[in-house]
């Protein structure tokens, strides 16, 4: 491992060869200087999730500390009981998630994915932090597409930089006819088109923006090509020497770039009767743009930022009307 000290005090040590960097130096809890900002951006936009350890903070300074890095949005697009006077935050909280939905999974998308790329401005960042986790298992991966993208062989390369997908919520999972959730995500629809490949905006770096969470299709080839297409790209994205995986312990925060990377939540705690709550905020993202410039396009749905989705509050005010 290699470890870099700043002049903020903040130190950064690489924890594999392609993605991850712990953080140092900091203490999330009291004042964070913009020299250390400073500092936290450049670790992630280079190691693309950076992580915290021992970070004992509350929900407002979760809040606090997500906004130094952009505009901090509503929890999520189908989350419509947020937490009350926290609503930027989504719990992961698989009993909290059986309650609602009466599905026993911990959260909206539980295979390989990128947030919300159903969306047209995917969030720019996510920061998700741990409040009771268990002591074993329970570990999550990510993987750094910028990587992924400069993996495939040059011909590849240029046909993945001319592709356009479909990204929409729900993609390749079966949902339960008649369940809560199914419900919920029928009253609002999420479909945009993004390029295959997405420019960061800050880096120029290439990254190959497909996840076998939200990606259906891809536009203007056979059912067959997009089929075959996406399976070899999705077997990239998600080989071994492009990931980190980390194991949580209480306090722990985890802060990635929603641009440059895809995240699997854990895999072994399904069968078990075992609690763990975390709770996530996102960062207001940008229209993905393209190799060629062509910007990302909604076929369905609004924008993600700060403001209660639309269709949310079109079904509470339902519901209202229905009670009285």
């Amino acid at each position: 491992m290699t470890t870099v000290i700043h002049g903020s005090g903040v130190t950064v040590t690489q924890l594999a060869g392609h993605i991850g960097a712990e953080i140092g130096g900091v203490n999330l809890a009291g004042p964070v200087s913009d020299a250390a900002i400073h500092d936290i951006r450049q670790a992630l936009l280079k190691w693309k999730v950076v992580f915290f350890r021992g970070q004992n903070i509350d929900h407002a300074a979760q809040v606090a500390f997500t906004g130094r890095f952009g505009e901090v949005t509503y929890a999520h697009p189908h989350e419509d009981e947020p937490i009350d006077g926290f609503p930027q935050l989504l719990p992961i909280d698989r009993s909290r998630y059986e309650k609602r939905n009466g599905l026993r999974r911990s959260s909206y998308e539980s295979r390989w994915h990128t947030d919300v790329t159903a969306v047209v401005n995917p969030p720019a960042g996510s920061i998700l932090r741990a409040v009771n986790v268990p002591s074993f298992g329970g570990d999550t991966q990510w993987t750094n597409l910028v990587a992924a993208y400069e993996g495939l062989s040059a011909p590849l390369r240029a046909l993945a930089d001319t592709l356009r997908a479909e990204h929409r919520f729900a993609a390749r999972y079966r949902l339960p006819a008649g369940s809560k959730l199914a419900q919920r995500f029928a009253d609002n629809p999420l479909v945009s088109i993004h390029p295959v490949v997405r420019v960061h905006p800050e880096t120029g770096e290439r990254a190959l923006f497909v996840n076998p969470g939200f990606t259906s299709h891809i536009l203007d080839v056979s059912q067959a090509e997009s089929d075959k297409l996406l399976e070899l790209f999705f077997e990239q994205i998600t080989r071994p020497a492009y990931t980190v995986r980390f194991h949580w312990n209480n306090g722990d925060i985890a802060f990635w770039d929603n641009r440059a990377t895809a995240h699997l939540a854990p895999q072994d705690l399904d069968h078990l009767d075992v609690e763990r709550v975390l709770y996530r905020t996102t960062i207001t993202g940008d229209v993905p743009v393209g190799v060629d410039g062509f910007r990302s396009q909604s076929v369905e749905g609004e924008a993600f930022g700060t403001a209660v989705p639309t269709a949310l509050k079109e079904a509470k005010a339902a519901i209202a009307a229905a009670q009285v």
